[in-house]
């Protein structure tokens, strides 16, 4: 569940900076219509201290609040989509956006600390086409897990996606098969992987790399699924629960592992991979026979 900003200005229609207590501009809460300075909703991290909504987050702003400061390098950051079907306006739409958010595509890779932990951490970015799933956002996931598994290193992917991007036919689709290999491999080096689902995660993404995790967090009320509640209800012909594909419905089905508030996040990761931390080998001692 999102808190939506409503802003005229380019610089301020994406992301707020509160780096001055006399910030005055306002953004407005979608949930429930209150009216909120600038600085701090930004010191509550984009939650809404009233309903507590939750904010679409920038992928730079997610990994400034998860990292440890100025320890996220970032990996293949140069790769940006091509129109393999020649899909009508495509390409500019792409390239309007890559300008607009200082991102080619809808996702960031790179390699972080996080608690002293050097991770490999990936971050989808719902402003850029609703992270959808298209051949970059497939390759720079399988380039993390393939660097992962070379330097012996945990991932961990914040999911949020529309699915499978149409623009790209069935060259979005086959992401999934790739991604979802290249986490198996990580696994079979006995490896960590973390995913922590925020809203919306649903189609191709819930389908495959977003449910691999071997520890799946979530943030609260966050929209999870594979297909819409109308399709799956037209469908079955059934009314479904008033809850269904929220983070709180799938932790009660067995389907996440655990709901963390957004300020509790970054905690809970410097735990789980200090706790599964890899031992570095230890130096084999070499006896010598004075006799």
């Amino acid at each position: 569940m999102l808190l939506d900003l409503f802003h005229k200005t380019r610089e301020t229609s994406m992301e707020m900076k509160p780096q001055e207590e006399s910030d005055s501009r306002v953004v407005t809460c979608k949930g429930c219509g209150a009216e909120l300075k600038a600085y701090a909703y930004g010191k509550n991290l984009y939650v809404c201290p009233h309903c507590g909504r939750y904010g679409r987050l920038l992928a730079r702003t997610r990994i400034r609040q998860i990292a440890d400061k100025d320890s996220f390098e970032e990996l293949y950051a140069n790769l940006a989509p091509a129109d393999p079907i020649e899909f009508p306006g495509y390409a500019d739409k792409a390239a309007e956006l890559a300008e607009k958010l200082g991102m080619p595509d809808a996702v960031k890779t790179g390699v972080c600390r996080i608690g002293g932990v050097e991770t490999c951490l990936g971050v989808m970015d719902s402003h850029f086409m609703m992270a959808s799933m298209g051949s970059v956002v497939g390759e720079k996931l399988t380039r993390l897990f393939e660097y992962a598994t070379e330097k012996s290193l945990p991932v961990v992917i914040f999911t949020c996606s529309g699915g499978a991007r149409m623009q790209e036919g069935m060259f979005s689709l086959l992401q999934m098969a790739k991604v979802s290999a290249a986490a198996r491999r990580h696994s079979d080096a006995g490896l960590l992987y973390i995913t922590v689902l925020t809203d919306p995660t649903t189609g191709g993404v819930t389908a495959s790399f977003a449910m691999l995790g071997d520890i799946i967090l979530a943030e609260p009320r966050t929209t999870i699924g594979f297909a819409g509640r109308r399709v799956i209800e037209g469908t079955i012909g059934q009314t479904l629960p008033e809850d269904f594909q929220s983070s709180e419905f799938l932790l009660s089905h067995g389907f996440c592992d655990k709901i963390v508030p957004r300020n509790m996040l970054r905690g809970t990761l410097e735990t789980l991979l200090k706790l599964h931390r890899q031992p570095k080998p230890k130096k084999r001692q070499v006896w010598h026979n004075d006799k």
